[in-house]
């Protein structure tokens, strides 16, 4: 119960299907009890077992429930000793066999139809568990994905989910189906014989308490398995990723080895969950087994000598007894799975409770211009311990354009992600027309930037596609416009099939060059009124970088910039150069002011041999 808790939310959509599910179950466990009670007057015909009655039984003669089986009894060998009469033992012994054929047929056809409404519980739930974790992967912030490895949330996405899916339908089973086949077949059984139904039951607890003992430590070593089955994701994760390094620096054999020391954990893992799954299935056959024995030898005695059963009774009652092991066997096996369940469930809703530390406030406010000033005022921010930025102001007027550099760690690519608010300051303010940033969405926020990353990300689709991110209504015209200002025209009319051509997973089709000049055109059609470029032609060969160069500097003309850059020839135009150092403006100018001042910028360009 507790898991299906868990769940709530997401079976809540798809109720009525578990409803029809658990009708048709109940049909299942009624039917699938009388088919077996339906052997019982076939059996009387072929054994001659049936006491001839001449006059039909009245309820009135028989007192409490316990005589209800007696009066059921008379009634059935009433209806037999008629028949038989009138039309011959043969005839009836056909209409006996059609009476359990019927039973059977309509058991199995309520199992179908449990599972065909099951089919839409299960498969909805994985579709919506598997929506909401992936949209909330795209909505946490970006440091939670620093702190958490990539495989491990693939596995949860795929793995944890499939294990969900499965339990679900151990769940219904464990509730419904198999329980009320139970009850059902020990109603019959107490009707047929009370005393061997109470000497059998008093070895079921011993059963019970033996099955449970198994399956303990379930739940905790699944959880371990999902674990580790992240971990070597993780790793397979970052070796597709980091191939050409790997190759390049004949580390092949280190990542190997890597690897198969988590398939190796892996390996251990999940042998001691199969062991501990399959003694279930041995475990319980073994105590039917002796159930079975225990039933054979008593009841043999109360046929045999006793006299007190006859043997179409005792043979339809071993037929229920074995319809009580099958359902046990599997509610033990069920109970396995629902642990497994329950520890890919904790995890899954690990991430899905997880609480975004970047929030829009309830009464955010959409901006869709923007009018005077980016302003940051005092901010200070720190990923871990250490401050990376400290006390930190500036002002970036609009239309401007303000240059960032410094030494790598200075803080210059922190700001680009504060100013997006892929993070937010520990302390200070970030305000647009003096707006703080937190209170605008972010989806506003970010409609008005356009972002070019240092490395440059694109995706496995078109180059239309990855252009029209930024714009999804953009027309074939804008989008080769854009790519003409980023110089990357001049390749991509060459391509197979132009800009609908297929550029491979992560552009890897494509040069490095290639693939920024594919960046800065994306940004250049989303056409924002702040353009953040954080390294933007660092990947480009020197012909490209002059031509990409003037074409960002035309583009930047009349708009918002903040432009972060390693190579010092890219920004010596710009409206003004911020010189970081350690999180602190260290100087701050034009470029001809900074060389004038002969400090920390001279020094870098000096050293960049730059005159």
């Amino acid at each position: 119960m507790d898991y299906i808790k868990k769940l709530t939310r997401f079976i809540t959509p798809y109720k009525k299907y578990a409803y029809l599910n658990i009708f048709f179950n109940i049909l299942y466990a009624l039917f699938g009890t009388l088919s077996f009670v339906s052997l019982m007057p076939m059996l009387k015909v072929l054994l001659k077992t049936a006491e001839p009655i001449a006059s039909k039984p009245i309820p009135a003669n028989y007192e409490g429930i316990l005589e209800y089986g007696d009066y059921l009894e008379d009634s059935l060998n009433f209806f037999i000793t008629q028949k038989i009469e009138t039309d011959g033992q043969y005839n009836v012994l056909i209409l006996m066999i059609c009476v359990v054929l019927a039973t059977f047929l309509l058991k199995n056809a309520a199992g179908y139809f449990s599972n065909f409404f099951l089919a839409y519980l299960r498969n909805g739930i994985l579709k919506d568990i598997r929506n909401e974790l992936y949209n909330k992967t795209v909505t946490l912030p970006i440091s939670y994905f620093s702190e958490k490895r990539k495989g491990d949330i693939i596995a949860r996405i795929s793995g944890d989910v499939n294990e969900i899916q499965n339990s679900l339908l151990a769940i219904l089973e464990l509730l419904v189906r198999e329980p009320l086949t139970i009850i059902f077949t020990i109603i019959v059984m107490f009707t047929i014989s009370l005393k061997l139904t109470i000497f059998v039951f008093i070895f079921i607890p011993i059963s019970g308490i033996i099955i449970s003992r198994v399956g303990k430590s379930l739940k905790k070593r699944s959880k371990r398995v999902q674990e580790e089955n992240g971990a070597f994701l993780s790793v397979l994760d970052e070796t597709l990723n980091g191939l050409k390094v790997i190759k390049g620096f004949n580390a092949e054999s280190r990542f190997n080895a890597t690897f198969q020391r988590s398939t190796s954990r892996l390996y251990k893992f999940a042998n001691e969950l199969a062991h501990r799954q399959n003694l279930a299935s041995p475990t319980s056959e073994f105590l039917g087994i002796v159930v079975i024995a225990v039933i054979l030898l008593y009841g043999g005695q109360m046929v045999l000598v006793d006299k007190t059963l006859t043997p179409d009774q005792f043979i339809t009652y071993m037929a229920l007894a074995y319809n009580i092991l099958t359902p046990a066997k599997a509610i033990s096996k069920a109970s396995y799975k629902v642990k497994s369940g329950n520890a890919s469930a904790d995890r899954v809703l690990e991430i899905l409770n997880t609480e975004s530390i970047v929030q829009d406030p309830s009464d955010a406010k959409v901006k869709t211009v923007f009018e005077s000033e980016l302003k940051l005022n005092q901010i200070s921010f720190k990923y871990e311990d250490d401050l990376v930025l400290k006390n930190f102001s500036l002002s970036v007027p609009k239309g401007k354009s303000i240059a960032l550099v410094g030494q790598s760690g200075s803080g210059k690519s922190t700001i680009a992600n504060l100013v997006t608010r892929f993070y937010d300051v520990n302390e200070g303010t970030i305000t647009i027309d003096g707006d703080d940033i937190k209170q605008i969405t972010k989806h506003s926020l970010r409609d008005l930037m356009g972002l070019v990353t240092q490395d440059s990300i694109l995706f496995n689709d078109t180059v239309a596609h990855n252009l029209k991110i930024g714009k999804a209504d953009a027309t074939d015209e804008e989008i080769i416009d854009a790519l003409k200002i980023a110089n990357a025209w001049e390749f991509v009319k060459d391509l197979p099939n132009g800009i609908n051509t297929n550029i491979g997973d992560s552009g890897g089709k494509l040069s490095g060059g290639q693939k920024q000049r594919l960046s800065i055109a994306r940004a250049v059609l989303k056409n924002p009124p702040i353009m953040i470029l954080d390294e933007a032609t660092s990947a480009l060969d020197t012909e490209s970088e002059k031509l990409v160069q003037d074409a960002l500097e035309k583009m930047m003309k009349n708009r918002t910039s903040i432009v972060i850059a390693h190579r010092l020839s890219t920004i010596q135009n710009a409206d003004e150069i911020v010189v970081m150092n350690k999180g602190e403006i260290a100087e701050q100018g034009t470029h001809a002011e900074l060389i004038a001042q002969n400090g920390v910028y001279r020094k870098l360009v000096d050293m960049q041999s730059f005159e």
